[in-house]
């Protein structure tokens, strides 16, 4: 990857990510579902004029927070803009329902072609606590960026607040760079050789999973959701962590696994397919970015076979693993 000059054109290409972002926007936009919100809770004396200069300071490092998007001729774009100032709105405590409130209010409505897409509200509990919430579009960011954020803001509120220069390192490249990059090299045999891969990973997977439910599957989806928790006895989490040592995976390919049998054990199938979100960042110039790396991995488990658990494992780990050394192939391709 090499860096471009910002001297030549300000319109750049989507990276393949950014384009689906952009048409899933088109199709439901305002809504909170491509926002990535986070809530950073500050304990101890505050400057907030440090910090709402430390927020900008990341904005500055990072032209993808700086980025609009249009339709040009050329198609779907990102405009980098070459400054753009957040602002830190500062509000009072009332309830956990007022709050609530506010992190919803500050996900909705984000407009694409206007920016910005990344919005900030401090939230002053006491003298002596804030809350700073935070919400990105997907478009411009994803997990890993969110806790670069942070990191960074901290990094900058401390040199501001000590009267001193950043200790961050200037950055090689910027999000930009990164999706030039990756439309020449995601091309010709490259683009062959992992499109080759997942026809054969995907040949004749089922379209959809039937889950057996208590009620039929809604004609739009709802996206309400709830969260349920479970404790590992520390006898249960030994045993796992020997298995993992003994087979050679990993805890995520073991509780893979462990839910594509269960799913197969539910619907008395034996072909299970599970997409999972994979950071797409094992590159080492995209480490320090901000912006939207991440894609999605359809993993397919087979089990026609009735394998042991531990042999099914494997397939597992192995499937895993090639699907890694293919990852930078977009999910909608």
């Amino acid at each position: 990857m090499e860096p471009l000059s910002q001297d030549e054109i300000f319109a750049f290409p989507m990276s393949f990510s950014q384009q689906r972002f952009w048409f899933l926007e088109q199709l439901e936009s305002g809504t909170a579902l491509y926002t990535i919100p986070a809530a950073v809770r500050i304990e101890g004396a505050l400057d907030v004029e440090a910090l709402a200069g430390a927020l900008n300071d990341v904005v500055e490092r990072h032209e993808s927070l700086r980025t609009t998007f249009e339709s040009l001729d050329d198609g779907p774009s990102q405009i980098v803009h070459p400054v753009l100032s957040i602002p830190l709105p500062v509000i009072g405590w009332e309830s956990d329902a007022a709050l609530a409130g506010e992190a919803e209010v500050l996900c909705l409505d984000f407009d694409l072609s206007q920016g910005p897409l990344l919005r900030a509200k401090l939230v002053r509990v006491s003298a002596e606590e804030h809350i700073l919430l935070l919400a990105m579009h997907h478009i411009v960011s994803d997990g890993w960026s969110v806790q670069l954020f942070v990191r960074e803001t901290g990094a900058f509120y401390a040199a501001r607040s000590e009267a001193r220069s950043s200790s961050l390192l200037p950055l090689e490249l910027q999000y930009a760079d990164y999706a030039c990059w990756q439309r020449e090299w995601l091309s010709g045999a490259v683009r062959d050789e992992q499109m080759r891969f997942w026809r054969e990973h995907l040949t004749g997977a089922p379209a959809l999973l039937e889950l057996p439910a208590d009620r039929p599957r809604p004609a739009m989806q709802s996206m309400a959701g709830a969260r349920y928790a479970a404790t590992i006895r520390p006898e249960l989490r030994a045993a796992l962590r020997e298995l993992n040592r003994r087979t050679g995976t990993t805890e995520f390919m073991l509780f893979f696994a462990a839910f594509q049998v269960l799913l197969a054990r539910l619907t008395n199938t034996t072909d299970i397919v599970v997409g999972t979100p994979f950071a797409n960042r094992h590159r080492r110039e995209a480490e320090p970015m901000i912006g939207l790396f991440v894609n999605t991995l359809a993993l397919r488990g087979r089990l026609d076979d009735n394998p042991s658990f531990a042999t099914f494992l494997g397939r597992v780990r192995d499937s895993l693993l090639e699907a890694q050394r293919h990852q930078d192939l977009p999910f909608e391709l």
